[in-house]
Parts: structure tokens; C-alpha cells; sequence
């Protein structure tokens, strides 16, 4: 996937050819996509934010955490909930998701409105699509999912009357309060506040029924929880095993004991699948703290499901969480 040298992809064979074949999916005979791609550029600083660290860069848990669990967010994630309260409520009534999960995830993505994005989509999404960085491993699955995304992002233009310059958000593409790509804005947004348009963009209402939406669609279930502490016998660990898997909870608590890890007394009913979730505190050689490890449920692994990574997934447990602590010590 060599990066073409022009600005623009008015004269990129790939992108032309991608926006005919758009155009004649969408039976689009005024040529909508290969108009608007015409005037993507593409955008040095996407490919620089996607390419990825470089192989064994530690991670570090701790450092990720402080980014979010702190005063300013969690203040703000208070004046959101206490003018919210009846939507939030009504949303975890209505899609069994609980309110500070939703409060959690717009917060850690875009500080309760305050940050949404600079860039234009239009560009990030086809920067993406025809310049993803090589260094990545799965270079062309993303450089497929981005190609996909940028038609949605058409249709999504040409079904609300906005031209696909107009939208701003992450170097991702992902747009409004909860960062939605253009795909999940058509298939999971919500108009919540009942004005007859879905608007990710200002309505905190319709933001929060279309993350609730979201992650029901993906198989939150009610009442369960998201992880546990775990400890480890060492005699029996078979960290290995445990952790090939990934985030994809494979084990149930019997196995999980009987390759070393201790759940407490309530975990250890969990009737579903379990992964080990392990989290890098920095590398240890250079002063960097022991891992941290839980045991995942079946609803971690859903919050993965809107940003592939246990860091995300744990920082928006525990924003949310800490966020509802002050909002009943009101």
C-alpha cells in the first residue's frame, strides 16, 4: 500500500475507482461520491497517529488511568449525570444498560461534549482508506474497514443534507458525544429527545440512547458484573494459557482455578465465559510496577466491542463508576 504524493485524492486512481464503484452501488447517478471524494486531503498527521508504537513498547495502566479518573472529568461527568438524570434513567429502563456505563463512555471519549474532534471526517476516513500506514499489522483489514466507513459517511451526508465536509471528529473518523463511526450512527443511533433527526452532535439525549443502544446490541446483560479480582497460585499458574485468549472471555471460573487463579467467593458462581485481562504498568526494568490482572465477564468484553482495548475498557468502568459514587453522595 504505497502513499500517493499528491495533497488530494482528485487524482488518486484507487479513490476514483473506489468512488465509481460507490456511485454505482448506490445507484448515485449524479456521481455524489466521486464528487465529494475529489475533494478529500489526504492528512499527514492521521497517518502519523495511527501508526502503531513500536513492537515491545510497554503499556502502562497506571498512567492511562490518571488520564481520566481525575477532578476535571470527574466533575464534569457529575454536571452530566445530575442534567441528564431522567434520560439516563429512562435509557437504563429501556435498554438495561446502566447509566454509569453511558456516563463513562462519553466521558473518556470526548469529555462529556467538550472534545469531539478537529478533523474533517471526509478526510481522515479516506486517508485511512487509501493511505493506511504499512507498519500496521493488519494494514489492509483497516484499510478495508476505512473504505467501508468513508461510504458510510457518504450516505450518511446524503441522507441528512450535510455536505461530508462539514463533518469534524477524531483522526479516526468517529463523530459526536459518544464517537461514533458513520456506520454505527445509521445502524445504532437513537433520536432520543424525540425532535425527529438523530444528532449525535448536540443532543446529549440522542448520544445517550444510541450508546445504550449500542452496547445492548452487543449483549450487555443486566446485572452482571464486569470483572473481578484475581489471585494467583503460583504452584498451579498457566499464565500462558490463560492469556491466549486475548480479552475473549473462554474459561469459566472452575477452569480458571484449576490453571491458578483465585476469584473471590462471588466470582467463583459467575456462570459464564471468563478471560484473564492483563494490564502493563510500564516495564518493570525501568521502574514500572507489577501487572495488573482481572478476570473479564461476558460485559467487559462488550465495552471492548466499542473500543477494542481492556486499557479502555477498565478506564470506563472506573469513570463511570466513580463518577456515580458522587452522584449519590449529592
Amino acid at each position: 500500500m504505497g502513499t500517493f504524493s499528491t495533497a488530494c485524492y482528485a487524482q488518486h486512481p484507487a479513490a476514483l475507482a473506489f468512488a465509481r464503484e460507490i456511485d454505482a452501488q448506490e445507484s448515485w447517478t449524479d456521481g455524489w461520491a466521486e464528487r465529494w471524494i475529489r475533494q478529500a486531503q489526504r492528512h499527514p498527521q492521521v497517518i502519523r497517529l495511527m501508526t502503531p508504537a513500536p513492537a515491545g513498547t510497554p503499556r502502562n495502566w497506571n498512567v492511562y488511568r490518571d488520564r481520566f479518573i481525575e477532578p476535571r472529568r470527574l466533575q464534569a461527568g457529575l454536571r452530566f449525570w445530575r442534567e441528564h438524570e431522567a434520560t439516563l434513567r429512562r435509557a437504563e429502563q429501556e435498554f438495561g444498560v446502566p447509566a454509569w456505563l453511558i456516563v463513562g463512555i462519553i466521558g473518556v471519549e470526548t469529555l462529556y461534549g467538550q472534545h469531539t474532534g478537529t478533523f474533517r471526517a471526509l478526510d481522515a476516513l479516506a486517508t485511512l482508506a487509501f493511505d493506511f500506514p504499512a507498519e500496521h499489522p493488519r494494514a489492509e483489514q483497516r484499510s478495508a474497514f476505512f473504505r467501508s466507513e468513508l461510504q458510510a459517511l457518504l450516505r450518511l451526508s446524503r441522507e441528512q443534507g450535510v455536505p461530508p465536509t462539514a463533518w469534524l471528529g477524531s483522526y479516526a473518523g468517529a463523530m459526536g458525544l459518544p464517537q461514533f463511526m458513520p456506520s454505527n450512527w445509521m445502524r445504532y443511533g437513537v433520536d432520543y429527545d424525540g425532535d425527529g433527526h438523530i444528532d449525535l452532535l448536540n443532543s446529549p439525549a440522542d448520544a445517550i440512547g444510541s450508546v445504550a443502544r449500542y452496547l445492548q446490541a452487543f449483549g450487555w446483560q443486566s446485572g452482571m458484573p464486569t470483572h473481578y479480582p484475581v489471585e494467583f497460585d503460583l504452584d498451579r499458574l498457566a499464565l500462558d494459557a490463560l492469556l491466549a485468549p486475548s480479552i475473549l472471555p473462554t474459561f469459566d471460573a472452575q477452569t480458571m482455578a484449576s490453571k491458578g487463579v483465585r476469584l473471590p467467593s462471588h466470582g467463583r458462581e459467575h456462570a459464564g465465559p471468563l478471560a484473564l485481562v492483563e494490564l502493563e504498568n510500564g516495564d518493570p526494568a525501568r521502574g514500572g510496577a507489577p501487572r495488573t490482572y482481572v478476570a473479564g465477564t461476558q460485559n467487559f468484553y462488550v465495552i471492548t466491542r466499542y473500543n477494542q482495548s481492556s486499557y479502555y475498557a477498565m478506564a470506563v468502568i472506573e469513570l463511570g463508576q466513580a463518577v456515580e459514587a458522587l452522584w449519590r453522595q449529592r
